[in-house]
């Protein structure tokens, strides 16, 4: 069974050869009427090389650390987790800050295994309706919980820096179980999202 194109560059990044992504760096530059070879953009091609591996490789570690405590019916709800990911419609950056809201069934997720699990989401090509279902989605495996809530705000570069060039902030949300009703738990989550000014 022949290797992927993954597995390969990997082997040959080990082996001391040049990454393909390296080239592709060298082709956009001279493709903009940039000269790679002068001072100043010589490292870049590598640079863009080691980025690109960095982010789509993310490891976010273990996300299911769970621990026991009773919060007979408690919403928890954690905030402003920021998390950088790439548009998959232009491959510019969009930045999310992300509000997570769910009622335990029993155990009780680590803290910081939301922020875990936002990024294994957003270290790859996205888009933000996507990526607030995503981390749903896998809240919910995680827990056993079906009261889950995610709202996401975004800046996306693809329309701050092309076509309209105007900042904007994008909000996506998902609401499941309890959230989805106009109930205590959705008023509670949203008076904290979008507090009154």
């Amino acid at each position: 069974m022949g290797r992927t194109e993954r597995e390969m560059t990997t082997v040959e990044r080990e082996s001391g050869a040049q990454d393909p992504l390296e080239h592709i760096a060298r082709q956009l530059l001279i493709e903009i009427g940039e000269d790679p070879d002068r001072d100043g953009l010589k490292e870049t091609p590598a640079r863009f090389a080691r980025w690109w591996r960095e982010f789509s490789s993310f490891q976010a570690g273990d996300v299911g650390t769970r621990f026991p405590l009773r919060t007979d019916g408690q919403i928890i709800m954690v905030s402003d987790i920021k998390v950088w990911s790439l548009c998959e419609h232009h491959l510019l950056p969009f930045s999310c800050s992300l509000t997570i809201a769910y009622r335990p069934d029993g155990d009780v997720l680590g803290l910081s295994k939301f922020a875990r699990i936002a990024h294994r989401h957003a270290h790859r090509l996205q888009v933000q309706e996507r990526l607030v279902q995503d981390i749903a989605t896998e809240i919910t495996a995680i827990t056993g919980s079906v009261d889950i809530a995610v709202i996401g705000h975004g800046e996306h570069l693809c329309m701050s820096m092309r076509g309209v060039r105007t900042t904007a902030q994008m909000t996506s949300s998902v609401f499941r179980g309890i959230f989805q009703e106009h109930g205590p738990a959705r008023q509670e989550l949203v008076a904290s999202v979008f507090p009154r000014r």
